[in-house]
């Protein structure tokens, strides 16, 4: 039995496919060298660390096989399987077949062209005569005049200084093998155009087995060598800044911590940013951006600095002492706090707030950006403008940040998160137009987690795009369960999410699998998430409206250029911010702006829901102001989703009798 082990062992180690098992975390217990190699991180050195940050876009829980990009860049197929309480991970490095997919797809492209524009490119080098000769449209595609005399040495001087060496090192192996041959290289042209081409051959021998001549043909892929290289950019590169993005530092960080590095983290934070966004516009805001980062980056050189999303930034500082890191964060500081901003328009000063955390061997990626954050926390509530670095006593609030997100991950994967159902009541007639679901923690656990406790943590890491896409699923299979049309469902979308580029289609192929109706599905998307990423807002809400989904602004109201975001979002409705409702039949101030809400909404054809209805008296005092829709405690508290499914949809449901509503029903959700 021990020689059977034995053998497992070696096979596992010496298998050409990777195999990793990790505690529910995510952290390494056991890899074979494969996917060390894959890793780019020594077997031994790999235990303990992050699966998901060295590899970014694993699964998380158990999952069907998904493919994956890796640096290099590596196309991987990923397979995650429950193994007890822990989870295997089945990586294969499948570049190969995609290299051959390919390939096949650029032959066939490039035969459709050759036989419609009679454009294929040829070469034919006599070797005993050292003499080449190009085809006319070659040369052409080369940059030059049919006829031109065109050597072996010039055409090496055209070719990429990078690939060069690898062109030599293939032509020399074929002739030595009388092989077929392939590669592909990029060629710097008279007209300093770059190009690309994919070149394909073979050596013909003599009868002694010495090479007479070799022959190929070659063909420009440019185009789609751009399209792969702008996949490999937009996986770790910030759209806006150009900037590394989250992605690539949470991969960075964790090779340093892997390979023991020691250093500094620095997270960044513009104090008051969006006050640029809503008084100047997201034009300007958007250039005041990538100024700042721009000037960041070339204030640092060469050490890493990434955008994590909005107004926050962080930089590594690999071997740097808490003095040194704190002298790079007073320069970081100090130059946005000088940067001229007179010509643009914006106002006169931009500060920064700056959370500062050492890193060594033993720590975790997670461990260190949660540090680092409690850091900047502390930064902002100090008055902002200034630097911020980690103390042991902050260990309290990160031990419970972590804590949050382990019971948030076993409740998504066992069953522990729950919906419910807030209805949206016509003020009128009392009838139930719609429900907003609500998530809940229902582990079992104590100490109790109310949505402000786990759903703020979870937007600070990447499972809130895992919690999304559980919570739309979700409903879209009650809405199957109950085919009612009358049943309608409203979900909410972090603002992480509205950057998930492919939540889109998820959402898209959900609703299409189910055939469900796009109109029975709502998203809510906050002012202030909408704000901080409104190109990503526009472009979501884009796609689902024209599919016919429905798109609500919540909390409208609550920012500077409230009135200004509805010209660029496509939206359907809004959902009046509650503090404009919470004293509406007290406050005059509250129901001239409520009116005008209204006004505009109306006239440019969206539905109005006003929030924090908890009293008779402000049913009647909205109804006065033309609003039609409400939605709070006194119409209706949250139940769970299979209550609302179940229910019976006949109208009305009594939340407009003129009952006191005590002060539990004043709370809010």
């Amino acid at each position: 039995m021990t020689r059977v082990t034995s053998y497992c062992r070696t096979v596992l180690d010496r298998a050409g496919v990777g195999y990793a098992v990790t505690d529910a975390r995510g952290n390494l217990l056991w890899c074979n060298r494969a996917l060390g190699a894959v890793l780019g991180v020594p077997v031994e050195q790999a235990y303990g660390r992050s699966l998901p940050a060295l590899l970014p876009g694993v699964p998380e829980v158990p999952a069907p096989a998904r493919e994956v990009l890796a640096p290099g860049p590596k196309w991987l197929e990923v397979r995650c399987t429950r193994l007890g309480d822990d989870l295997m991970y089945e990586v294969v490095d499948v570049s190969a077949w995609r290299d051959r997919e390919l390939t096949v797809a650029q032959e066939a492209d490039a035969l459709r062209r050759a036989q419609a524009l009679g454009r294929m490119g040829t070469w034919e080098w006599a070797i005993t005569e050292d003499r080449v000769t190009w085809s006319d449209t070659l040369l052409e595609m080369f940059g030059f005049a049919p006829g031109t005399a065109f050597d072996f040495e010039l055409y090496s001087r055209l070719v990429h200084p990078d690939d060069l060496p690898m062109v030599e090192e293939t032509l020399d192996a074929a002739l030595k093998t009388g092989s077929v041959f392939t590669y592909t290289h990029r060629m710097l042209r008279p007209d300093g155009a770059e190009r690309v081409f994919e070149c394909f051959g073979e050596v013909v021998l003599g009868d002694d087995g010495a090479p007479l001549r070799a022959l190929g043909t070659a063909h420009d892929v440019t185009q789609s060598s751009r399209v792969h290289d702008e996949l490999v950019r937009m996986a770790e590169q910030d759209p806006l800044t150009g900037l590394p993005n989250r992605r690539a530092l949470t991969r960075a960080l964790e090779q340093e911590l892997a390979n023991n590095g020691s250093g500094a983290l620095l997270v960044l934070d513009l104090d008051n940013f969006k006050d640029v966004n809503d008084l100047r516009g997201h034009a300007v805001g958007d250039r005041v951006m990538r100024m700042l980062a721009s000037a960041l980056q070339s204030r640092l050189g060469d050490r890493l600095i990434a955008r994590l999303g909005g107004d926050e930034f962080a930089v590594v500082l690999p071997g740097a002492s808490p003095q040194d890191a704190s002298a790079v964060a007073d320069g970081l500081r100090d130059a946005v706090a000088g940067f001229p901003l007179a010509g643009i328009g914006t106002p006169a000063r931009i500060t920064v707030s700056t959370g500062l955390a050492e890193f060594g061997p033993g720590d975790s990626w997670e461990l260190v950006l949660a540090n680092a954050d409690l850091a900047l926390y502390a930064s902002k509530a100090a008055g902002r403008n200034r630097v911020t670095v980690y103390e042991p006593n902050h260990y309290a609030d990160t031990v419970k940040r972590v804590s949050v997100l382990d019971r948030l991950r076993a409740a998504l994967a066992g069953g522990g998160l729950a919906l419910y159902g807030m209805p949206m009541v016509d003020l009128h007639s009392g009838t139930t137009l719609g429900h907003e679901l609500l998530l809940r923690l229902e582990d079992g656990q104590e100490p109790y987690l109310g949505p402000a406790d786990f759903l703020p943590v979870a937007e600070r890491s990447n499972l809130i795009l895992e919690v999304d896409r559980w919570v739309l699923s979700t409903a879209i299979d009650a809405l199957v369960a109950e085919p009612d049309s009358r049943l309608r469902f409203n979900v909410n979308v972090s603002g992480r999410t509205l950057e998930d580029p492919g939540f889109g289609d998820f959402v898209l192929d959900r609703l299409g699998s189910a055939g469900v109706a796009p109109g029975r599905l709502g998203l809510e998307i906050t002012e202030t998430a909408a704000v901080t990423n409104l190109d990503a807002a526009v472009a979501l809400a884009t796609q689902l409206r024209e599919f016919g989904c429905r798109i609500t602004l919540d909390d409208f109201g609550s920012g500077f250029g409230s009135f200004v975001h509805l010209k660029h979002l496509p939206i359907t409705g809004i959902k009046i911010d509650g503090e404009f409702v919470k004293g509406i039949e007290t406050s005059a101030a509250d129901a001239v702006l409520v009116s005008g809400i209204v006004q505009i909404a109306n006239g440019l054809g969206l539905s109005a829901v006003a929030e924090w209805v908890e009293r008779p008296s402000q049913v009647e005092a909205l109804r006065g102001l033309g609003v039609r829709v409400g939605q709070g405690f006194h119409l209706g508290r949250p139940v769970p989703l299979r209550e609302v499914v179940s229910a019976e949809r006949v109208p009305p449901n009594g939340a407009l009798s003129s009952r006191v509503v005590g002060a539990e029903d004043g709370a809010r959700s």
